[in-house]
């Protein structure tokens, strides 16, 4: 779905920069609660509506005030950088499970799809961002270095053990998923489009005896 602005959102970011807003109440635990709250409706939200959610409604999803989402991300794009740079972490922690407990063209192929889907969140970033994640300097770039090395290693494993053909790179596979990404939400039914995308390239990738 294309992002759609939100007027709303005017009203909050004043309120975000008042000297006079109040201070979080409670303990560092609630504070971890609720930044957490933050990051999960906000999750759904941009995988929803685009990057141009309401963070109005995102703090009402998450059953917090706007001021205390502004506290813990004082502007829209510190939120979606954390989402993004999360996004990455599991990613790459997602391919070193599969690595070690799933037989080989089993784990590149759950990993394929959990990219996929993944990829929802990133279409829309605003420029600023994307710029971000290209600087090498940036921690957003550490993190898509490190989770496009976690994927590339499941590659070379599938490559190595000859269950996928040595003709195709990480950057060919990560374009052809990514596409695959942005179709499947272009439709009805995006998990399934998705799924059968992915096992028709997948066979194709799969090398034959």
């Amino acid at each position: 779905m294309a992002p759609q602005s939100n007027r709303n959102d005017a009203p909050d970011v004043a309120y975000a920069n008042r000297s006079d807003a109040p201070e979080p109440a409670g303990t560092r635990a609630d504070a971890r609660r609720n930044r957490a709250r933050i990051l999960v409706a906000a999750r759904e939200a941009l995988v929803a509506e685009g990057t141009d959610a309401s963070l109005r409604a995102i703090a009402r999803r998450a059953g917090v005030g706007v001021g205390t989402l502004y506290r813990h991300f004082p502007t829209r794009e510190d939120l979606i950088k954390e989402l993004v740079r999360e996004s990455f972490h599991a990613l790459a922690t997602r391919a070193g499970r599969l690595d070690a407990d799933v037989p080989t063209l089993d784990a590149l192929a759950a990993w394929l799809d959990d990219f996929a889907h993944a990829t929802t969140m990133y279409q829309g970033l605003p420029a600023s961002l994307m710029a971000t994640i290209a600087d090498e300097a940036s921690p957003l770039n550490r993190a898509c270095h490190d989770m496009r090395q976690a994927g590339a290693a499941l590659l070379r494993r599938a490559q190595d053990e000859g269950v996928i053909r040595g003709d195709i790179d990480d950057t060919d596979l990560f374009a052809l998923v990514s596409a695959i990404g942005w179709a499947a939400e272009r439709t009805d039914a995006p998990d399934a489009r998705r799924a059968r995308l992915l096992k028709v390239v997948l066979a194709g990738l799969v090398e034959r005896a």
